[in-house]
C-alpha cells in the first residue's frame, strides 16, 4: 500500500518537473539563435503587413481630381517590404555560406538605415518597430563589420578582431544614440483628427443629397444626428488637443454610419458628382457672400455713425441756446494775415475737424502762427462752430465758415452735374479745393488738408519750401511697387485723342491728402477756369473717373512739386501692411480710402494713431456714447 502510494508521489513530481523544464527547453532553443531559427527570424520579419487599403475618399478624389483636392496617403503594399526583406535575406545567405561572422549583421544594418529614410514620414510607427527587432538580434549576436579582407586570416584573427571592433563601436553608437535623442525636436501642432471630422462631415451631406427630398430613413435620421453630434464636437476647435474625448468616440460612431451609407450607395462616380456639386455650390455661395461684403463695407462707410449723429444734433442744440453774443471764436483779427501759416479744411465731420486742429497744434512749435480754416455745410457749421467754442484751440486761431455764404459760387453750375451715387464724390466740399483763391483773396499760400489726415511732426519746414513756380506740392505716387502707385491711364482716358496729345501717361502723379499751393501762382495762370473746362469736357465725353483726383492731376499738370515721401504717408484707410517705421516717420497719415478711424470698419491697427487726440471723457462725446 505504501508502495504505490510511493510510485505514485514520483509520477505526479515527474510529471511536474517535465512541464517545467520543458517550456525552459523549448525557449532557450528558440532563443539560441542557430542558423535555421535565425531563418525563421527573418521569415517572422517579412511576414509583417501592413495596412494597404486607401481611405474612401481617395477613390473619390480621383474621380474628380479637377474641382476637389484631398491629402494624399502615401500607402505601402506590403510587396514593398517583401522586396526589401527578401534582399536581406539573399545578401545574410550568401554571408552564411562563406562564414563570415560580421558580414550577416553589416548587411542587416545598412539595409535597416535604407529602409529607415525610406519610410520616416510615413510610417514611423513601423520603423520604430522593426527596427527595435533587428536592434535586439545585433545585441544578441554581439557583432560588428568593416573587414571583408577577412577571408584569408583564421578563424581565431577573426574572432578577436570582432571582439576588438565590438569594444570601439558599441560607445561610439550609444553616443550617436545620446546625441540624436538630446536634440529638441520642433513641437508640432496635430490637426489630423479635426482634418477628418470636417472630411466625415462633408461625406455624411454628400450622402444626404442623394436622399429623396423629404426623405425620412433610417440610414438618413441617423446620418442627420451624427452631423450635428460632430458639429458639436468640433465647435471651435483648430487643432487635436482642442478636441474632447467624447469626440473620438463620436468619429468611431460617424465612420460606423458612413460605411452603412457606404454600402446602401456604392457608386463612387455618383459621390464624385455630388461633390462637385457641392463645391460648385460653395464657389458660387462665397462669390455671393463677396459681393455683399464689399456692398456693406461702402453703405457703412457711407453712413454716418449713430454716435457722430448724436454729437452733431447735441452741439447744434447747444449752439442755438446761445445769445449771438457769446458765439463769437477769438482772434478774429488774424483770419487774413498773410504772415501768418494758413491751414484749411473741408469738412462736415465735427471729430475730423477735431483731430486735424488738435494734432497739427500739438506738434507745432510756434502756435500762435497757426490759423485753420475750416470750411462745411450749413448743416454742419452750428455743431462745428460750437465744438470750437466748448474746445478753444489755445494760442492758434480757428475760422469757420458756411458754403452758404459763397455767393460768387452760384455762378459756377459744375457743382450740381456729378452724376455719381457715392457722396464722397458729389458732395460740394469736395471740389472746393479748386477755388482756393476765391475762398481766400488776401492770402498767398494755404496747406490743405483733406478731414482724415493725423499730424505728427511740426510743419514749419513746409512754409520754407521754395516752390519754383510751382502752384502745388505734394507727395508722389508714381514709384511702382507701392501701394499707392497710380498711373494716370488708371483714372484718365488716354484713348481720347485731346488727352493723348496734351499729357503724358508716364508723368508722375500725385495725392491729395496734404498739399502747400501757391495762391499767387494760383491767380496768375488762372487755373480756376483751366479746371471748368476740363471739367465741362468730362461732362461731354468720357474723359476721367469720377472724383476729384482725376481732375486735379490735369488742372496741375507740369505745375506740380514732389516732396519727399516723408512728408505725407498714404494707405491707413485700405491697407493693412503700411510699414510701422514709415508711419513713426512721417510727418502727416493719411486714412485715404473708405475705412475711415472713426467708422467700426477701421483697420485696427492704425486706429490709436487718430483717437489719441481725441478727449474721449468730455462730457458731451460720453452723452453720446463715443468711445475709442
Amino acid at each position: 500500500m505504501k508502495s504505490s502510494r510511493w510510485w505514485q508521489r514520483t509520477l505526479i513530481l515527474a510529471l511536474l518537473s517535465v512541464s517545467v523544464v520543458a517550456p525552459v527547453f523549448l525557449v532557450y532553443h528558440r532563443l539560441n539563435l542557430t542558423p535555421y531559427a535565425r531563418r525563421e527570424f527573418q521569415e517572422d520579419i517579412s511576414s509583417v503587413t501592413f495596412r494597404t487599403d486607401p481611405l474612401p475618399l481617395n477613390a473619390i478624389e480621383q474621380e474628380g481630381a479637377e474641382e476637389l483636392e484631398e491629402p494624399k496617403e502615401v500607402v505601402y503594399k506590403e510587396k514593398d517590404f517583401g522586396s526589401r526583406n527578401s534582399s536581406i535575406q539573399q545578401k545574410i545567405n550568401d554571408c552564411e555560406k562563406s562564414k563570415i561572422h560580421g558580414c550577416r549583421n553589416s548587411i542587416l544594418e545598412r539595409n535597416v538605415s535604407e529602409f529607415n529614410q525610406d519610410t520616416r514620414q510615413d510610417q514611423k510607427a513601423q520603423q520604430k518597430e522593426l527596427f527595435s527587432i533587428i536592434g535586439d538580434e545585433n545585441i544578441l549576436n554581439t557583432t560588428v563589420t568593416h573587414n571583408q579582407s577577412m577571408h584569408a586570416h583564421s578563424q581565431k584573427m577573426t574572432d578577436d578582431n570582432v571582439e576588438v571592433t565590438d569594444k570601439k563601436s558599441m560607445p561610439r553608437a550609444t553616443q550617436n544614440h545620446n546625441h540624436q535623442s538630446s536634440r529638441p525636436q520642433p513641437r508640432r501642432v496635430l490637426n489630423h483628427k479635426v482634418l477628418e471630422i470636417k472630411d466625415q462631415i462633408i461625406r455624411a451631406r454628400a450622402y444626404l443629397g442623394f436622399a429623396s427630398p423629404g426623405s425620412t430613413s433610417r440610414l438618413m435620421k441617423e446620418l442627420k444626428l451624427r452631423i450635428k453630434e460632430m458639429e458639436r464636437a468640433l465647435g471651435t476647435a483648430t487643432k487635436d488637443s482642442d478636441l474632447s474625448r467624447s469626440a473620438l468616440q463620436k468619429m468611431r460612431h460617424m465612420e460606423a454610419s458612413l460605411s452603412k451609407a457606404d454600402r446602401a450607395f456604392p457608386d463612387c462616380a455618383a459621390m464624385a458628382t455630388k461633390l462637385r456639386a457641392m463645391n460648385l455650390n460653395a464657389e458660387g455661395e462665397i462669390r455671393h457672400q463677396k459681393r455683399e461684403t464689399t456692398y456693406l463695407v461702402h453703405l457703412a462707410a457711407r453712413t454716418t455713425p449713430r454716435g457722430l449723429h448724436c454729437l452733431s444734433m447735441q452741439l447744434t442744440a447747444d449752439y442755438f441756446a446761445l445769445r449771438p453774443e457769446d458765439r463769437k471764436l477769438p482772434n478774429e483779427n488774424k483770419i487774413n494775415d498773410p504772415k501768418l501759416h494758413h491751414y484749411v479744411v473741408f469738412s462736415d465731420n465735427v471729430l475730423a475737424c477735431a483731430v486735424v486742429v488738435n494734432s497739427t497744434i500739438s506738434n507745432a512749435k510756434k502756435q500762435g502762427k497757426l490759423v485753420f480754416h475750416v470750411v462745411t455745410n450749413s448743416l454742419n457749421f452750428p455743431a462745428i462752430w460750437m465744438w470750437f467754442l466748448l474746445n478753444p484751440p489755445g494760442k492758434a486761431t480757428v475760422h469757420i465758415q458756411s458754403i452758404e455764404n459763397f455767393e460768387w459760387l452760384l455762378k459756377y453750375n459744375a457743382l450740381k452735374e456729378q452724376s455719381s451715387s457715392d457722396p464722397r464724390f458729389t458732395s460740394e466740399l469736395n471740389y472746393l479745393r479748386f477755388y482756393l483763391p476765391d475762398i481766400f483773396p488776401t492770402l498767398n499760400k494755404v496747406v490743405l488738408f483733406d478731414h482724415d489726415v493725423v499730424v505728427q511732426q511740426d510743419l514749419s519746414r513746409l512754409w520754407n519750401v521754395i516752390m519754383k513756380g510751382k502752384v502745388n506740392a505734394a507727395v508722389g505716387t508714381c514709384q511702382e511697387g507701392e501701394t499707392s502707385f497710380h498711373r494716370m491711364d488708371m483714372f484718365i482716358n488716354f484713348s481720347d485723342p485731346f488727352i493723348a496729345n496734351r499729357f503724358d501717361v508716364n508723368a508722375c502723379t500725385w495725392a491729395f491728402g496734404m498739399n502747400l499751393f501757391d495762391l499767387q501762382q494760383w491767380r496768375r495762370q488762372n487755373l480756376t477756369a483751366l479746371y471748368h473746362s476740363y471739367l465741362q469736357m468730362g461732362f461731354k465725353r468720357p474723359l476721367l473717373k469720377t472724383g476729384s483726383l482725376p481732375l486735379g492731376w490735369l488742372t496741375f499738370y507740369n505745375k506740380t512739386m514732389i516732396l519727399d515721401r516723408r512728408w505725407q504717408v498714404l494707405g491707413l484707410g485700405y491697407d493693412s501692411d503700411v510699414d510701422k517705421n514709415q508711419i513713426e516717420r512721417a510727418a502727416v497719415i493719411h486714412f485715404d480710402g473708405i475705412r475711415k478711424p472713426w467708422l467700426d470698419i477701421a483697420v485696427g491697427r492704425y486706429k490709436s494713431y487718430w483717437t489719441k487726440f481725441v478727449e474721449f471723457g468730455h462730457p458731451i462725446l460720453q452723452r453720446c456714447n463715443l468711445q475709442a
